[in-house]
């Protein structure tokens, strides 16, 4: 994701081979799955990347994924417009599930086995979460969606997503997004901005860059797990990175 806010010395080209993972995370936020749409889910975008997840499966790799619901509801969004926040928040976790039986749908559709596991029990459309049934159905070769956030209002999907990375010990947490890594300034806007190879924890927290919220950032820091920043919308760009090849920037303790 780029900051147009905030520039960054630029870090050292890190060690590509340190994304080459057995498990990882995949981040996905709601409105990577509307398209070109104003709201809600574009099928042909979620298959293609329903296909993206199918090929990194092919090759082995133990994939989980969390995904955002901001293209149907946005609890911070219905905070400020007057609404309770906790409702609010609630409301955006029952996007995720949408979002994640969408995907679910659209893997299978694909020949891969998925389960969903949400945070909050709604047993008659997915499981429930529990760490241990997640791990093995990873395990067993399974694609694992986790729905519903962390199931408490006042956290983020990307604080979630740092959560699962955690509990799941994955090798890395991979944010996708519209670009390809992290930039000086926001390149769509600025055609000549830089892209960093890798930038440390510190410096994401220190200079407020918007690559996932600070609680995020800190619960990926103090578990060792490093986050990958990629462009999801470049076929073939999540295989590339589960394979340290490609365009994305790490965010690591650094050196």
């Amino acid at each position: 994701m780029a900051s147009s806010e905030t520039q960054v010395e630029e870090g050292e080209a890190g060690d590509k081979s340190a994304t080459r993972s057995r498990r990882v995370l995949l981040k996905l936020s709601g409105e990577a799955l509307m398209g070109s749409q104003e709201y809600g889910l574009d099928p042909e975008i979620v298959d293609r990347i329903a296909a993206e997840v199918r090929t990194v499966a092919d090759l082995n790799i133990e994939i989980c994924l969390v995904i955002g619901g901001g293209n149907i509801f946005r609890g911070v969004s219905g905070a400020a417009k007057g609404m309770d926040r906790a409702s609010a928040d609630y409301m955006g976790m029952l996007a995720t599930v949408i979002n994640a039986l969408a995907m679910q749908n659209a893997l299978e559709r694909n020949g891969v086995d998925t389960r969903v596991l949400s945070a909050i029990p709604m047993q008659s459309v997915c499981e429930p979460y529990i760490r241990r049934r997640a791990v093995r159905h990873m395990e067993r070769g399974r694609v694992v969606i986790f729905a519903a956030g962390t199931g408490n209002p006042f956290f983020t999907t990307d604080t979630a997503a740092a959560l699962r990375a955690s509990e799941m010990s994955c090798d890395a947490l991979l944010k996708a997004t519209k670009v390809d890594g992290v930039y000086t300034e926001d390149p769509v806007e600025n055609p000549n901005a830089e892209r960093y190879e890798t930038l440390s924890y510190h410096q994401v927290l220190s200079r407020d860059l918007r690559v996932m919220d600070a609680s995020a950032i800190s619960l990926a820091r103090e578990n060792n797990i490093p986050i990958v920043v990629f462009s999801i919308y470049d076929k073939g760009a999540f295989a590339d990175v589960v394979e340290g090849k490609g365009l994305f920037t790490v965010i690591d303790h650094g050196e």
